[in-house]
Order: C-alpha cells, then structure tokens, then sequence
C-alpha cells in the first residue's frame, strides 16, 4: 500500500513539474508570436491609435469649419454688395491717342 501512494505521490510530482515546464514554453512561445508580429506590422507603417484618433478630430474639425464656411457664403451670395472672388473687374479700354 505504502508503495502505490508513493508512486501516486511521483506521477503527482513529474505531473505538475510538467505542467511547469510547459507553462514557461507557453509564455516564451507567446513572447517570441507576439515579436514577430509587431515586427511584421512595423513593417507595414501602420499608424498608433492615438495617431489614428487626433487625425480624426482634425478632419471632424475641419469638416465643421468647412460647412460653416459653405454657409457664411450662400448666406452672402445672393446679397447686391457681394462680389464674386473668381470675377474678375472689366478691363479697361485701351485708347490710342497719339501726341503729335
């Protein structure tokens, strides 16, 4: 009897001695997947989220100020004092008077 608990006793201890061992090589295995990766994305140029996300605002922004400004100017547009900025003054006549 003392000699089947003992031998319980040693598979418990070469058991959990493995379930050890494996849990390392898990780790490093997880360590050396995840290096590789990055590695691989570092070579696309992929940008940070924190990168990604202050772009965003700025075109959130600046898509804002740009319908603000299509409104000021149909707002303006059909007033009598607007003067289209593509419209250019008429041209003046040249005269040739000669002095003689």
């Amino acid at each position: 009897m003392q000699t089947r608990n003992r031998f319980f006793d040693d598979a418990a201890k070469i058991a959990g001695g493995a379930i050890g061992t494996l849990e390392g090589i898990r780790r490093e295995v997880e360590v050396l997947v995840r290096q590789q990766v990055e590695r691989v994305l570092n070579k696309f140029d992929l940008v940070t989220r924190d990168e990604f996300e202050a772009v965003k605002e700025m075109a959130a922004r600046t898509r804002k100020e740009n319908e603000e400004i299509l409104k000021r100017i149909k707002d303006l547009e059909p007033s009598k004092n607007f003067r289209s900025i593509t419209k250019k003054p008429p041209r003046r006549k040249k005269t040739n008077s000669k002095k003689t």
